[in-house]
């Protein structure tokens, strides 16, 4: 194993901003940055043998501070994904949220974490990044300090790890937003990989993208992905869902699990690479890039839209508004803690 550290430029504040590579005995390389606790490049080995960067990205910090609206690679938090009316209620007391869409606040508004600069320890294998939201940061309660941790292991998976603390009762449901295509940076299109998720219900959502509080069982509709298929198999199907998101943008309900068990997998059978993703959390937002519309990424790549897909590991997007869902509270002095794995392997 071996952690290369390199500059990677300045950001507005005229702060230097540098590049992690985490390297393990297969080849396989996470490229991280303390700009945000970002991920920007991830190179895992094809059927062939050859590393292909699997994560769309940008090429230098500014683009990442100032051009990032799809949030490639993004550490997201405090709460990822959509409060509804931009107010959480927390032991009787309103907290107003930036409203940053459709009356609305996504992925805690317009100074979220990915556009910050985050302290850094240096590991054998991994990288930690660490960081305090002061009490009333994104409008919530409570000084939080919460660490990031991106670990490679010697079986080609790559391991987020979150912690935090906070000294006052508040909300917390962070997640990873990269992009994936596992045919790479050549790729345009993802609806050939095929993909399987162990959830036998998704969160329905209204037309502004915000969480009903029901549970809507996947069978017959295009949601159900109990047996594997191609994502770009039934996209285009008239149904509520697919209307509402462009396409796959919804939170999955993940049948009980243990966090060493897969709920996802996904294969792109020209590469050769499967995918696999392990996490705590019970669900998990597939957003298949409906709204990309030709952003430029690194190198002159364009991304387009459905050339990669997210895989968002959360609590339920709303949570706080459905006493159904579990609960995204994190009690003053409870540690908050989860892990998501991404991990990779070849046919």
């Amino acid at each position: 194993m071996a952690v290369m550290k390199k500059e990677f430029g300045k950001n507005s504040k005229g702060e230097m901003a540098y590049l992690y590579e985490i390297t393990n005995k297969t080849g396989m390389k996470a490229v991280v940055t303390d700009f945000g606790a970002t991920l920007h490049s991830l190179y895992v080995p094809d059927q062939q043998g050859n590393l292909r960067d699997v994560v769309w990205g940008y090429d230098t910090v500014q683009e990442y501070e100032i051009d990032n609206g799809p949030f490639f690679g993004a550490t997201v938090g405090r709460i990822a994904n959509r409060v509804g009316g931009a107010v959480v209620t927390i032991n009787g007391v309103d907290y107003p949220m930036d409203v940053n869409e459709r009356g609305n606040c996504l992925h805690s508004g317009n100074n979220c974490y990915h556009v910050r600069m985050w302290d850094t320890e240096i590991f054998e294998n991994s990288v930690k990044f660490s960081i305090l939201s002061p009490d009333g940061d994104q409008g919530l309660p409570g000084n939080f300090k919460v660490s990031v941790t991106y670990l490679v292991t010697e079986e080609n998976g790559l391991r987020i790890i979150y912690d935090g603390v906070s000294d006052k009762d508040t909300l917390v449901s962070m997640t990873n937003h990269s992009y994936f295509n596992l045919d790479g940076q050549s790729s345009d299109s993802i609806l050939e990989h095929e993909l399987w998720v162990d959830a036998d219900g998704f969160t329905r959502v209204n037309e502004e993208m915000i969480s009903t509080g029901e549970i809507v069982d996947v069978s017959g509709t295009a949601m159900d992905f109990r047996t594997a298929k191609k994502i770009g198999r039934d996209i285009q199907n008239d149904e509520e869902a697919l209307k509402i998101g462009g396409g796959y943008d919804h939170n999955w309900v993940l049948n009980a699990h243990k966090a060493d068990e897969a709920i996802v997998k996904a294969v792109s059978y020209e590469s050769g690479i499967v995918m696999e993703v392990f996490t705590d959390y019970p669900g998990i937002q597939i957003y298949t890039g409906n709204f990309l519309c030709d952003k430029p990424g690194k190198a002159g790549k364009i991304c387009n839209n459905r050339s990669a897909v997210a895989f968002e590991t959360q609590q339920f997007p709303d949570a706080m508004h459905h006493e159904n869902f579990p609960s995204a509270m994190v009690k003053a002095g409870e540690r908050f803690h989860t892990e998501t794995e991404y991990r990779f392997g070849i046919l």
